[in-house]
């Protein structure tokens, strides 16, 4: 047999070896339309060609493949792992993909200091300390820091903030810090802090608790009865705490996922807990091709899910994905320890799984009613704009400046009518005349759609650009230019008294600008989309200002060179560091003498 691009899948696999890897199909543009791992790379592609696979969306895919290619491997694992890579790197079309790449926070008490802190921390684990999570967002990150600070008084400051302080700080002054930086605490009391925290966040509330009673009771035989007082409240706090929060009957640490897919939406719920303490749940809706089954969605999660964090030992799971054995083995060889899958469980860990799967089927629910107001806004849009189609795949540019300086221009994704945030870019805009916005905008759309042209950003079926005819003429000469077609362009420009409704619309060719009502559908999807194009260009244009003021704050300090600038920013962490230190602490710094450290605190304090 061949598929409709004349590729012939029987000779290509005829040369295919039999050791495991991953695979690559490609249509005739050179597009990755699957990804896919083996343990036998010959039995596993001549499968899908040997006979009819009676699934739509396969049959949908081999019609358009047009080149397979194949990366042998050591072990399965590793084959595992770069079809994880490679679906995240690609996002291929029949691919099960997570939507939400984006890293886990944890909160860190710190290891490699006297006095630890603790910090909210997201990325590689490479500092020394303890790590607790992941948590399933950073408020609930911040809600723990919070905690700790008001039972344990931990300190939360940089190192350079801390060891350059005269006098305590604010959250010495309410009660959120014992100040050690000027040696209010000794080293060894503030370790039993930090051991306290820890034996928290680790789930042994009890034993903390009666350990506490123990030493209260202590101080309070030997008339100590300051000490005690501060123990009773620092129990009674634990208490409360400890009827707040969800916790697990016998500890330990585990995941509970639980997946589904119902009306073309697929949903998996994450729920983590950690030292026996419900962190909280996540909710995702992975990309699942139409007709894919629960089992290998779930399979394509965890895979996807585990790359860059590390798995538990236990993961309450319903569906047990395909593959299970193979999967479970993976995840055990990255952790460096056996890991788990349970699809069955009894006592209190079945209710909880129990009520994740209530959770997944109100979420489910609720994304459902969401995709329906959606679909309903994407259709009204095509009707408005008179396109075949409803546009998927939508881009919008916004130019932000300050009276033509420090141009900023950002552009946003909308994939099927919802933001995808990870496809966001910003671009610094130089080398053009300040306050040319069309030469702000032409430069933008050529750094993207140079991308785009190179396959390494998606062609959008929609292009907005903020502004009315001109900035569309730009745009429309700018894609003319690189050879781009196929792409919709849409101007969006504010009415004449410039309120929320009264947008005026162009489209290439007409000179009369299309003004739909206010209660449009179809004008609501626009401003949702405009509205979040020019938010995305102010805080990148406010961050570039912030940027630029805190370099020049000590810029301007008369004979302060960039190496005792610099010095002077890694001492305090900061510009505003820097500006609230005294002479002395100023004149502790090496290469500040006492006359620099006074003309750089009188800088701040006259211009103050």
């Amino acid at each position: 047999m061949t598929t409709d691009t004349g590729f012939d899948p029987n000779r290509y696999v005829r040369q295919l070896t039999q050791r495991p890897g991953v695979y690559r199909m490609y249509d005739a543009e050179g597009t990755v339309l699957y990804v896919g791992k083996a343990k036998n790379l010959k039995k596993r592609v001549s499968s899908y060609f040997l006979r009819a696979s009676g699934n739509a969306k396969t049959e949908s895919m081999l019609d358009q493949v047009a080149d397979i290619e194949v990366t042998i491997t050591h072990t399965e694992d590793e084959a595992l792992l770069l079809e994880s890579t490679l679906i995240k790197r690609h996002r291929p079309r029949y691919n099960v993909y997570l939507r939400d790449d984006k890293s886990y926070p944890y909160l860190l008490i710190t290891g490699d200091n006297d006095f630890p802190r603790v910090v909210y921390h997201r990325g590689a684990q490479k500092r020394e300390g303890h790590y607790f999570g992941p948590f399933p967002s950073s408020g609930a990150v911040r809600q723990t820091q919070d905690t700790l600070m008001r039972l344990f008084k931990l300190r939360n400051c940089r190192d350079s903030f801390f060891e350059n302080r005269t006098r305590p700080c604010l959250q010495y002054q309410i009660k959120r810090c014992t100040a050690p930086c000027v040696g209010y605490i000794s080293q060894e009391d503030y370790a039993r802090d930090v051991r306290d925290a820890v034996e928290l966040l680790q789930g042994r509330n009890e034993k903390l608790i009666d350990r506490l009673v123990g030493d209260m009771e202590a101080a309070s035989a030997a008339l100590d009865f300051e000490t005690a007082a501060h123990l009773r409240e620092k129990i009674a706090a634990l208490r409360r705490l400890q009827s707040q929060s969800q916790t697990v009957g016998g500890q330990g640490d585990f995941d509970i996922l639980c997946a589904a897919i119902d009306g073309g939406v697929a949903a998996v719920v994450v729920v983590t807990v950690r030292g026996g303490i419900n962190l909280g749940h996540r909710s995702f809706f992975p990309n699942a091709p139409a007709g894919t089954e629960v089992a290998d969605m779930m399979a394509a999660f965890v895979s996807q899910y585990y790359l860059d964090r590390r798995p538990p030992p236990e993961l309450l799971i319903d569906p047990l994905p395909s593959d299970d054995a193979w999967l479970a083995e993976s995840l055990s060889q990255r952790a460096g320890r056996k890991v788990a899958f349970k699809p069955r469980v009894r006592g209190e860990r079945r209710r909880w799984l129990d009520n994740t799967r209530a959770t997944l089927e109100q979420t489910l629910s609720a994304q459902l009613a969401s995709r329906a107001g959606v679909e309903k806004r994407l259709a009204a849009l095509a009707d408005a704009l008179g396109l075949e189609t409803p546009p998927m795949q939508m881009a919008c540019f916004d130019i932000s400046h300050t009276r033509g300086e420090r141009a900023v221009a950002s552009c946003v994704v909308f994939e099927g009518g919802a933001p995808n945030k990870s496809a966001y870019r910003r671009f610094n805009i130089d080398g053009i005349e300040p306050g040319d916005d069309y030469a702000a905008m032409r430069q933008a759309l050529t750094r993207r759609f140079k991308r785009v042209r190179s396959g390494e950003a998606p062609l959008p079926d929609l292009l907005l650009i903020d502004g009315g005819k001109g900035q569309l003429a730009v745009a429309r000469e700018t894609l003319a230019e690189l050879g781009i077609e196929g792409v919709q362009l849409l101007g969006v420009a504010k009415g004449a008294t410039r309120k929320p409704g009264l947008e005026q619309l162009f489209l290439p060719g007409d000179n009369a600008p299309l003004i739909l009502p206010a209660d449009s559908p179809a004008l609501h999807l626009i401003q949702q989309i405009r509205d979040e194009a020019h938010r995305f260009a102010i805080a990148a244009h406010r961050g570039q200002r912030g940027k630029a003021r805190s370099g020049s704050m000590l810029d301007d300090v008369e004979g302060l060179g960039p190496k005792r600038r610099k010095k002077l920013l890694q001492t305090f962490g900061g510009p505003r560091q820097v500006a609230r230190a005294g002479v002395a602490e100023l004149a502790r710094v090496d290469g500040i003498s006492a006359r620099m450290a006074q003309r750089i605190y009188d800088h701040f304090h006259d211009t103050a």
